[in-house]
């Protein structure tokens, strides 16, 4: 049995995914989610929705899934406090530092590794479970077939329908490094979404194109690979999403998913209707590169229609067989981009009309020049339909009576995990009019404004016996009310524990030492000479150069299999590391916990989050060393951040080559390259922070000559 697992921004979208079919719901407290931007709920929201909710055994998970700073701790850990004792069934958390802390303080709190926390491996997964995480919900980009050889005992979840992260998620870094506005804090600011020039040299190859905006997530065609697959909880995007585009999205899948036969063409135009930037599988289901991009245009471009003509002061529509126009409907002119309402709608003879399925007319009031094509992108009739539908959620019971002449009435409820009795008066011989089972089964069915329903009775009772309908009503009604308090009050038991921390002593470095990441080998040569540890990024050229104890391999990012990773390496996601690892900047350490722990899995130094400022920098390293004692740090001084690492090669680039880079509408220039497995987009600007004491400084080179090389760190000291 699979779980439906639905996104809800507020109490509306919530009520909407419940009554239309979902197992679980997902949302986010006011603070701490990854959509900062959604309405999301306040804290007597949260007790509402979670009773709300658990009345129809549907679960709630509570995103707790961005970075946490360290002013920021005690109170996130009072927020899971809070969603604890008041029944929520899992928190979503992407810190890793926080994981941790919470899987020590509450061990009855469930916790599901988020996306962003790049699960990705096996070795990632593995780690998690030994940590007592639940479940982890997967990276976008792992397939099915992937997914399903990842062989751990942890609940798998993965998402199904929405939209994409072009870049793995937690992993994007453009939004933070363009505005200031985390991706990782729940501010993206959507950079994926505008326009981009691509340029090989001064040679221009795309000019002002969405070249980083996916298309929208589709698995529907597919759910019969999905329903085979060992991914338990199946999730839909949209915390931004309106009530109508959940219920219907959640109503959709939960069809599907129970083998219900309706017309799946016309729901799939009413979904294009409702939310499309045109549709991809995924891949989750294995999607090409060239098949994965909507580089025309990263908005809702709805179902298309027909074909339209200007015609003196009004466009002229001509819709596609089977098509129909209604007044108040929404259009797009797909080639322009221009949209409308339909105020007016004209008929073929210039009538007014409330709908056509022919050739009719509206007024050119965006001043269309051309002849275009028209989609709807918002229906009238759809959503008067959603509306009217009077949708209502029922749990199937269970009834069991006994009523045997001489003894006390006996009647049960049963939900299936709950059972409750019902103790009555002693049953007696019928003097007039005995009770017939079907009286029992009318009496106990009215269940009306309950959430109940009962087509279930198992009756064993004597024949020609009495039994006030008064005390059927009134068991009724006790059962009910005894079933429906043990639903809302089934919470797991609080426990709060101490957390004792360890102290380190490691041998810090009195003085500040040099680090530095080489792509060639001319570099490498140099920087032996200059730096006291290199990071190699190709494994060619470390397996060449490897028996120098200064070489690192800077081990790829995102892969699959962890498994053969040499110990002197620069770590970029989670896994079992060994005690000569470096931790890249990549690990996401914002704070003193995420760095604690790391450290006591067994990393030698600990890359500081490139998001920090100088003064986040500087107060962690104090934190920590008053806190836990004295562990060696590294920071990016000098390079290129990483803003994006996007599976595949979306972009047609040449393999290793080092000449390409997109332009934005600010004509900021991103270097990018594909490196036979993912495309990497490398920021505009070069980091270049001021001095910190007694850390290990890092210096990233992309295609610096040596000469370049030699200046870099005589400016630098």
């Amino acid at each position: 049995m699979k779980e439906l697992l639905a996104p809800a921004g507020n109490m509306e979208c919530l009520k909407a995914a419940v009554t239309n079919g979902c197992d679980a719901v997902y949302i986010a407290c006011k603070s701490f989610g990854a959509r900062k931007f959604a309405n999301n709920f306040d804290n007597d929201e949260i007790i509402e929705a979670i009773k709300y909710c658990h009345l129809y055994n549907v679960k709630v998970y509570v995103t707790m899934n961005i970075l946490v700073r360290d002013s920021e701790v005690d109170e996130f850990i009072d927020q899971a406090r809070f969603l604890h004792k008041n029944g929520v069934d899992a928190l979503i958390v992407q810190d890793f530092g926080m994981i941790c802390l919470l899987r020590k303080k509450f061990p009855n709190l469930e916790i599901h590794a988020s996306t962003q926390a790049n699960n990705s491996s096996y070795n990632t997964c593995k780690l998690y479970y030994n940590l007592g995480v639940k479940r982890v919900v997967f990276s976008r980009e792992l397939s099915v077939d992937e997914i399903d050889n990842i062989d751990v005992p942890i609940e798998k979840e993965a998402f199904i329908h929405g939209a994409l992260c072009i870049s793995y998620s937690g992993c994007c870094l453009m939004s933070s490094m363009l505005g200031g506005r985390s991706g990782n804090r729940g501010e993206c600011a959507g950079s994926c979404r505008q326009p981009y020039s691509l340029l090989k040299g001064n040679k221009e190859l795309e000019k002002d194109k969405y070249l980083l905006s996916t298309k929208e997530l589709n698995t529907s065609s597919y759910i019969d690979r999905i329903k085979r697959s060992s991914i338990y909880s199946l999730k839909i995007e949209g915390r931004m999403k309106s009530p109508l585009y959940v219920g219907f999205i959640t109503r959709f899948y939960r069809r599907l998913l129970d083998g219900e036969e309706f017309n799946y063409n016309e729901e799939l135009d009413k979904l294009k209707t409702i939310f499309n930037r045109e549709f991809t599988k995924g891949r989750i289901l294995g999607e090409t590169d060239d098949k994965f991009m909507n580089i025309k245009s990263p908005n809702h471009i709805g179902l298309k229609v027909g074909k339209c003509s200007i015609y003196k002061d009004k466009i002229k529509i001509e819709l596609d067989n089977s098509r129909e126009l209604n007044q108040n409907d929404a259009i797009r002119f797909l080639n322009s981009g221009k949209g409308m309402i339909i105020n007016y709608l004209y008929d073929k003879n210039m009538k007014l009309c409330n709908q056509s399925n022919n050739i009719c007319y509206v007024d050119n009031k965006i001043g269309l020049k051309e002849d275009d094509y028209v989609s709807i992108t918002q229906s009238h009739l759809l959503e008067k339909e959603y509306n009217d539908i009077n949708l209502y959620r029922k749990v199937n019971v269970y009834y069991k009576v006994i009523a045997k002449e001489g003894q006390k009435l006996e009647i049960s409820i049963d939900d299936g995990i709950r059972n409750v009795k019902y103790i009555g008066s002693e049953v007696s011989q019928a003097i007039n009019s005995p009770i017939e089972k079907s009286n029992i089964i009318k009496q106990l069915s009215k269940l009306g404004d309950t959430p109940y329903i009962s087509n279930n009775f198992d009756i064993d009772m004597s024949n020609n016996i009495f039994i006030q309908i008064k005390e059927l009503n009134e068991a009724r009604r006790y059962l009910t009310n005894e079933l429906t308090n043990m639903r809302l009050n089934a919470i797991p038991e609080f426990v709060e524990n101490e957390v004792s921390f360890d102290k380190f002593n490691d041998n810090v470095i009195e003085s500040s030492k040099n680090t530095c990441v080489v792509y060639n080998e001319d570099q490498l040569e140099k920087c032996i000479e200059l730096f006291d540890r290199i990071y190699v990024k190709r494994k060619d050229l470390y397996d060449k150069y490897k028996d120098n104890e200064k070489v690192y391999l800077y081990v790829e990012r995102c892969g699959r299999d962890y498994s053969n990773v040499p110990d002197e390496s620069l770590v970029s996601d989670y896994m079992f590391f060994k005690d000569n690892m470096i931790g890249n900047y990549t690990l996401n350490v914002t704070n003193i916990y995420t760095a604690y722990f790391l450290r006591k899995l067994g990393l030698k130094n600990i890359t500081l989050s490139v998001e920090l400022t100088e003064y986040d920098t500087n107060n962690l390293i104090n934190k920590f060393i008053e806190k836990f004692g004295n562990v060696n740090f590294e920071i990016l001084k000098y390079g290129r951040v990483e803003n994006m690492i996007i599976k595949g090669n979306i972009l047609n680039l040449e393999e290793n080559s080092y000449e390409y880079q997109l332009i934005d509408f600010k004509n900021r220039q991103f270097p990018v390259y594909y490196d036979g497995k993912n495309t990497t987009i490398l920021n505009h600007e070069i980091t270049n922070i001021d001095n910190i004491n007694n850390v290990y400084n890092r210096f990233d080179f992309y295609q610096e000559d040596i000469k370049t090389i030699e200046d870099i760190l005589k400016k630098n000291y």
